[in-house]
């Protein structure tokens, strides 16, 4: 594919370290697993994903880097994440309490609370996710 200019911009985190490290991780492919909270989609009024979306990873700087293709997406409760999807997140977390804890540092960022509109913005144990898998199909140059 030489025009991805028609496919969905993918942006992990917000600009600057975060974002570098995930999007790092998706090229040396340890990552292939993400998650967001199913009210980000709400609030964006933006789509769910579905298996097959193709979408163009940016990098801080704004750059598409890489084409993800979604191989699996599926709703759970903040409660219910599993192990293997906590792993392939591809932030080096080896349990599912060092995965929670650092989502949940981001979930209740200055940042994020900003984005939701919602200084008091807080995740619990039946916040709804959208946990997605996808591999990467090709790398921008």
């Amino acid at each position: 594919m030489t025009d991805f200019s028609s496919l969905p911009i993918c942006e992990f985190a917000f600009p600057g370290p975060l974002r570098d490290q995930l999007v790092a991780a998706v090229l040396d492919g340890s990552k292939t697993s993400t998650t967001a909270t199913l009210i980000e989609y709400e609030i964006e009024q933006e789509e769910l994903p579905s298996v097959g979306l193709q979408e163009v990873v940016v990098d801080s700087a704004g750059k598409g880097v890489a084409i993800i293709e979604m191989t699996e997406v599926r709703q759970a409760r903040l409660a219910e994440v599993d192990l293997a999807h906590a792993v392939d997140e591809g932030e080096g977390f080896t349990t599912v309490a060092q995965w929670r804890a650092g989502h949940e540092e981001f979930w209740h960022s200055a940042d994020m609370r900003q984005a939701m509109q919602d200084p008091e913005f807080t995740v619990n144990d039946d916040t709804i996710l959208v946990l997605q898998r996808f591999t990467v199909i090709s790398r921008l140059p």
